[in-house]
Order: C-alpha cells, then structure tokens, then sequence
C-alpha cells in the first residue's frame, strides 16, 4: 500500500470518530433541525480532527500530521 492510500485512510480513520461523536452531540443536546445538524457536525470535526499528508521529501515519501492539539507537524512511521 503506498502512502498517499495510507494517509487518506488514516484521515479518514481520525476524521470518522470526531464526526460521529459532534453529530450525536449536535443532535441530542441543541435544537437544531435537518440538514444543519450534519452540516454543523461537518464543519466541527474539519476544525477538530487531525490531517495527514504524504509528502515526498528527496525522492523518499513520508507521512506527515498536523493536529491542532499538537505543535507543530509531526513524522508519521
């Protein structure tokens, strides 16, 4: 598998939970209604969830994150 399959999984795989658990939360705990609570849920966990990137540095590919709880991007092995 190479890494831009990788990092679109892992971006997927960090982005699902986030959106799951804000939709629930939307859903259960404020009076929004239709197509607001995906919409909302949506542009939150873009904000939340962490983002992955495979970039090719001297002809070798590695994957890197940027999240906002951490500083600075990080090396993904």
């Amino acid at each position: 598998m190479n890494k831009k399959t990788k990092s679109f999984l892992y971006n997927l795989l960090g982005f699902l939970p986030f959106y799951v658990l804000t939709y629930f939360l939307v859903k259960e705990f404020t009076g929004v209604t239709g197509v607001w609570i995906p919409l909302i849920a949506a542009v939150s966990t873009t904000l939340l969830a962490p983002k992955f990137q495979a970039v090719k540095l001297h002809g070798e590919e590695k994957i890197y994150m940027k999240w906002l709880f951490t500083k600075g991007v990080k090396e993904v092995k």
